[in-house]
């Protein structure tokens, strides 16, 4: 069973960081691709960054240069590190991994940034 965990959301003053983390288990992030995204209340779920197999990473603009996305093999995990927060961050963020058959999708963690 496939189980995706994040953790790392919480209050953040504008200009600040944070480093979101998603363990996986059940299935292994280095040979699917690995993502992140985020819902703002009443929106919808809008795409930030993504990692493949071979390590290569893809970002939305509004949040490149700021945001940057990993992955740590041994502990299967992929992270998302935060810098330069803006109150329009604010939302859940979502770690996603897309496999051959489906994709897969954590629970989610809030991040706020204050202004």
């Amino acid at each position: 069973q496939v189980q995706l965990v994040e953790s790392g959301g919480g209050l953040v003053q504008a200009g600040g960081s944070l480093r979101l983390s998603c363990a996986a288990s059940g299935i292994i992030f280095r040979y699917n691709v690995g993502g992140w995204y985020r819902q703002a209340p009443g929106k919808q779920r809008e795409f930030i960054a993504t990692i493949t197999s071979s390590g290569s990473t893809n970002y939305a603009d509004s949040v490149k240069g700021r945001f940057t996305i990993s992955r740590d093999n041994a502990k299967n995990t992929v992270y998302l590190q935060m810098n330069s927060l803006k109150p329009e961050d604010t939302a859940v963020y979502y770690c996603n991994v897309v496999t051959r058959e489906r994709d897969y999708w954590g629970q989610g963690t809030q991040v706020t940034v204050s202004s």
